[in-house]
């Protein structure tokens, strides 16, 4: 039997050296201070006490290390809500989007690290891999409203989420409104049933 470690796969959630939370927090205690311009692996290194070439084996860029921090940080993981109804684990999931977007430091985090992307194809990769990983978290909520037949089987969970989340990113980052407490039920109501008049259709 070898004794000879795993090889390194510093993009996958749970992979990683032993202080790896350390290694996260710091990552993303550096980015909510400094912007992902001022984020450095060496920064990280010092903010975590763990050496450098540590960290360099396991993300050989900022890019990567950034990626692994959004995935595997404990700060940021998100456990969705069973409310018994698809409207109450989506108002639950905006719910959280909001907090993250509106409160410090994760919304420092959040529009560092969605502003870099735009110019940054390398940290762009590993950004995607961190939305596709909390789709899969999500799932559950739409399996469950599948099967109680508040949604359709071939609805899609990614477009419902990115109207959701979507509408959240612009009203704070663009149109920099405050998100009272009607935004999410409104929202959430509106995707699911549409902004038309409750009536029978016309019919000659």
């Amino acid at each position: 039997m070898s004794n000879k470690p795993p090889e390194p796969q510093g993009r996958h959630r749970g992979s990683g050296p032993r202080k790896s939370q350390e290694i996260f927090d710091a990552t993303l205690d550096l980015l909510a201070a400094k912007g992902y311009e001022g984020l450095t692996i060496e920064g990280v290194a010092e903010r975590s006490g763990v050496n450098k070439t540590t960290i360099y084996r396991w993300w050989p860029s900022k890019g990567a290390l950034l990626g692994a921090a959004l995935m595997g940080a404990r700060r940021l993981d998100i456990e969705p809500a069973d409310t018994g109804s698809l409207q109450g684990d989506l108002e639950a999931l905006l719910h959280t989007i909001t907090s993250l977007l509106t409160t410090p430091p994760a919304s420092d985090i959040a529009v560092a690290t969605l502003g870099a992307v735009t110019h940054s194809p390398e940290l762009a990769t590993h950004v995607r891999d961190f939305f596709a990983d909390r789709l899969a978290r999500e799932q559950p909520v739409f399996t469950r409203a599948i099967a109680r037949g508040e949604l359709a089987p071939d609805a899609d969970p990614m477009l419902l989420v990115d109207l959701l989340a979507g509408a959240a990113w612009l009203r704070v980052a663009l149109r920099q409104l405050p998100l009272d407490a009607d935004f999410a039920p409104q929202a959430v109501h509106t995707v699911l049933n549409g902004a038309a008049p409750n009536r029978p259709p016309h019919t000659h």
